[in-house]
């Protein structure tokens, strides 16, 4: 599958889960959409986008399995995370409750806001190696209080990678009368995803990295119930519009004022990309030879796992120990030296690498990381 990406050839490119990876059909789609924008831009923005805008959602409502109404189109996940946070009334005495696994974005944008209205944002420590779903669970609910008014809980971690039990945690938090804000960054194309079945109040994903579309497509989610609670982040011509068409939730979220929509619209292209190729398939042969990836770096280090062998944890990408060491410096190494594109992590005081293995991920790319570990490793 490599020929069907624009990947450099002269390197093994092992960290699709920082920006994705573009395929070069889809990516054709996205410039064609561009050109037809530049060809008449009024009629194109000013007539004819919230039309395709619809049409494109409703594609990505078919492949979550929520209705186009409860999606609407932002440019990140972490975009996602800020138009809820910053829309909900909280203050002193309240608690916003995450893990110590949580993205750093997401971890700045609530004590920035902590900053600002007094509540109170925690971080429940979840230790590694993790064991079952319902140990996780109860270790992260002991961090709940009478306090406790939102959980912002990663579905797919960035750090450690880890796939989180948020059904089950958006369940709990339901009967307790909590909101729950799931960050799925990673989640869309890497794992199937069923918005209704999880049941949380809001969902932000990126379509950009796993799912393959072009970079800034991405989405925000929002339960009908939990419409009425978001407010625009940019406030444009969508908010306080008594012009029929939209439900007020896209209304108020989806004009932002003139911007390029094109990576939006190719979002169905990237959904067909995949179904073409078979994608189950393909998350699973990935799977498998991550799994194998990480048996073998283990064996290497002698270090233990940080999560069963099982795709219930983690899917095509894997956070894995090494010894503690300069992570900066041995990732610089890995690419200068072996063109070796993977991401080393320092968390909570101790050392891994985070590998990701995507459809064009071949066999080879992952004996050329083995081996450049090996000489890195015996050099430190």
């Amino acid at each position: 599958m490599k020929d069907l990406f624009m990947l450099r050839p002269d390197m093994a490119f092992l960290n699709h889960g920082s920006y994705g990876a573009c395929p070069r059909p889809v990516f054709e789609v996205y410039q064609q959409w561009q050109i037809e924008l530049e060809k008449q831009p009024l009629e194109f923005l000013g007539r004819r986008s919230e039309g395709l805008l619809k049409e494109s959602r409703t594609a990505l409502a078919n492949y979550l399995h929520t209705e186009p109404e409860n999606l609407v189109y932002i440019n990140n996940a972490t975009t996602g995370v800020n138009i809820v946070a910053r829309s909900l009334q909280l203050g002193p005495g309240d608690e916003v409750l995450g893990t110590d696994h949580e993205y750093g974005a997401i971890d700045r944008t609530w004590r920035f806001l902590a900053g600002k209205t007094g509540l109170s944002y925690l971080n429940q420590p979840i230790p590694l190696p993790v064991t079952t779903k319902e140990d996780f669970i109860e270790r992260f609910w002991q961090g709940v209080t009478p306090r406790t008014k939102v959980i912002c809980l990663s579905h797919i971690t960035s750090a450690t990678s880890l796939i989180f039990p948020i059904k089950e945690i958006c369940q709990r938090a339901r009967a307790a009368g909590i909101l729950t804000i799931i960050d799925g960054a990673h989640a869309p194309g890497q794992i199937p995803l069923n918005l209704d079945e999880i049941g949380a109040d809001f969902y932000t994903g990126n379509c950009h990295k796993w799912l393959c579309a072009p970079k800034g497509a991405a989405f925000l989610y929002a339960r009908p119930e939990a419409q009425k609670l978001v407010e625009p982040l940019v406030v444009s011509w969508g908010w306080d519009n008594p012009e029929p068409g939209l439900e007020t939730f896209v209304k108020w979220l989806e004009w932002q004022g003139t911007r390029d929509i094109a990576a939006f619209l190719t979002v169905p292209a990237a959904i067909e990309f995949q179904d073409k190729q078979n994608w189950d398939e393909v998350r699973a042969h990935c799977h498998k030879l991550l799994a194998k990836t990480c048996r073998e770096i283990n064996h290497l280090t002698g270090l233990e796992p940080i999560c069963p062998d099982s795709p219930d944890w983690y899917a095509q990408m894997a956070t894995i120990r090494l010894p503690k060491c300069d992570e900066k410096a041995f990732q610089e190494r890995l690419w200068d030296e072996f063109r070796v594109e993977v991401p080393l992590i320092s968390w909570q005081n101790q050392s891994f690498i985070r590998v990701s293995v995507q459809g064009y991920t071949t066999e080879e790319d992952l004996a050329q990381l083995l081996e450049a570990l090996k000489v890195v490793m015996s050099s430190e």
